[in-house]
């Protein structure tokens, strides 16, 4: 089995942070803005801007700038390919 690890390990450090899962959720309803997901979060706007490095990294999710702010969506590329690894990754 030929795997890249280091990518695999990027979209499974996107999925295994609580904070991060949060997030993952409030955006699949549609894109949000970093300062509507601030106001959302108990968190301070530099860890939200660790936690959204480490998720559009794993490609799970799409950021684009407009001004100061950041919008953030879901890739549904991303997320179909995050599922392909974890069934490529438990298969016999």
């Amino acid at each position: 089995m030929n795997m890249n690890y280091s990518n695999y390990a990027k979209v499974f450090k996107a999925l295994c942070d609580e904070n991060r899962l949060r997030i993952i959720k409030r955006i699949q309803v549609g894109e949000i803005c970093a300062c509507k997901l601030l106001a959302k979060m108990n968190i301070s706007q530099s860890t939200l801007s660790h936690h959204m490095r480490i998720l559009v990294e794993s490609g799970i999710v799409s950021a684009r700038k407009d001004g100061k702010w950041t919008h953030y969506s879901l890739s549904e590329s991303g997320v179909r390919n995050a599922k392909k690894m974890l069934e490529k990754l438990i298969a016999s």
